[in-house]
């Protein structure tokens, strides 16, 4: 019988200079959710409320998304990233928070967009009920 080698070697860090980027924000009203990208789209680097460290109705307060963003944007200072375009999306608490973080942070925002998709109609109402 074969045996594994069940030791895991270290993440490979990756000596990569992006200056600009994109911070994509997902604020739904049970997480925060943030991703850094390159201006490709590739993901270089994200965070959670979860990752953060937070666990059930605490992920979706404003205290867990400023965690979450500041975890987000320290990874994205690794790569060296100075000018960042937000893109925000939902309706949750992470919203304003993001701005503020960024703020803090020193990182420069060239592009504010909200990519929150809006409802049209909605779905098919039922059927209409017939009474004898």
């Amino acid at each position: 019988m074969a045996t594994k080698d069940t030791k895991k070697s270290a993440p490979v860090k990756v000596n990569k200079v992006v200056p600009k980027g994109r911070l994509y924000i997902t604020a739904t009203f049970n997480s925060t959710l943030a991703s850094i990208t390159d201006e490709q789209g590739n993901v270089l680097c994200w965070s959670s409320a979860g990752e953060s460290g937070f666990s059930g109705s605490r992920k979706s307060t404003p205290y867990a998304a400023t965690i979450t963003v500041e975890n987000a944007v320290n990874k994205a200072k690794a790569f060296g990233m100075q000018h960042m375009d937000l893109y925000i999306k939902g309706p949750g608490p992470g919203r304003d928070v993001a701005l503020r973080v960024l703020r803090a942070q020193g990182i420069k925002i060239s592009l504010i967009a909200d990519l929150t998709p809006d409802p049209h109609n909605g779905t098919r109402p039922r059927k209409a009920k017939h009474n004898k």
